[in-house]
């Protein structure tokens, strides 16, 4: 087999989405962080990144003559390359429930934290209420789902929708959307999939960044640095 190439970068909730997704899969993955810097963050671009994405971002995958760009993309493709372990339920009704959870961390919840960006001093403005209310309704969504018992957002397994939201979270909670702490079982959630060694390896990382750059790092986060 071809070797996998997997283009990151250290703050990119995407790239980290397809990092941890190779680490669950025990894909032997050659990766490549990106320049990146506060200031100018990811100008200029990689070269690989500029050929292969016309958005002209991380993650971009490239194995042999496969060349892919999108988390959810890169996420389809390993579940073809490396079937076991399954990312996503085999049962095909939970299959389809987890792929829309993966889909609206994505484009329902975090647009609410792109909003933020750029607004965490100031707190009043009105697109900084409509987004907090907009993620706050989220994570009250999906709260209702663990009411019967299941360890995970899809049902009984850890899925490519609880790697997703994991890893937007993190960046609502940095621009001023955390988890409310009365969503004990969303709270519960978060732990145990910070305890999983693919996401204290990739999250640890970034949370080392942030650190690095004297940013600061989310509370829940701290555990992810031992």
């Amino acid at each position: 087999m071809p070797p996998i190439h997997l283009y990151s970068g250290p703050l990119s909730m995407f790239g980290a989405k397809t990092q941890i997704a190779a680490l669950e899969k025990q894909l032997d993955v050659a990766l490549t962080m990106v320049p990146f810097k506060m200031q100018t963050l990811y100008e200029p671009k990689h070269a690989e990144v500029l050929r292969i994405n016309p958005k002209r971002q991380v993650p971009v995958l490239v194995h042999g003559d496969v060349e892919l760009f999108d988390s959810t993309q890169i996420f389809e493709y390993f579940e073809d390359l490396q079937p076991e372990p399954p990312l996503w339920p085999a049962d095909i009704a939970a299959r389809a429930r987890a792929r829309l959870l993966e889909l609206k961390s994505d484009e329902v919840y975090f647009p609410h934290i792109i909003r933020l960006m750029g607004l965490q001093d100031k707190a009043g403005d009105p697109a900084a209420v409509a987004a907090r209310a907009g993620a706050a309704a989220f994570y009250a969504e999906l709260e209702t789902l663990f009411g019967d018992g299941r360890p995970w957002l899809a049902g009984a397994d850890f899925s490519y929708a609880d790697i997703a939201f994991y890893m937007a979270q993190i960046f609502g909670d940095r621009m001023g959307a955390p988890i409310p702490a009365a969503h004990a079982r969303l709270m519960t959630w978060r732990g145990r999939t910070g305890e999983r060694r693919s996401v204290r390896q990739v999250a640890g990382a970034m949370a080392r960044y942030l650190l690095s750059q004297n940013r600061r790092v989310p509370d829940f986060m701290q555990a992810l640095l031992n």
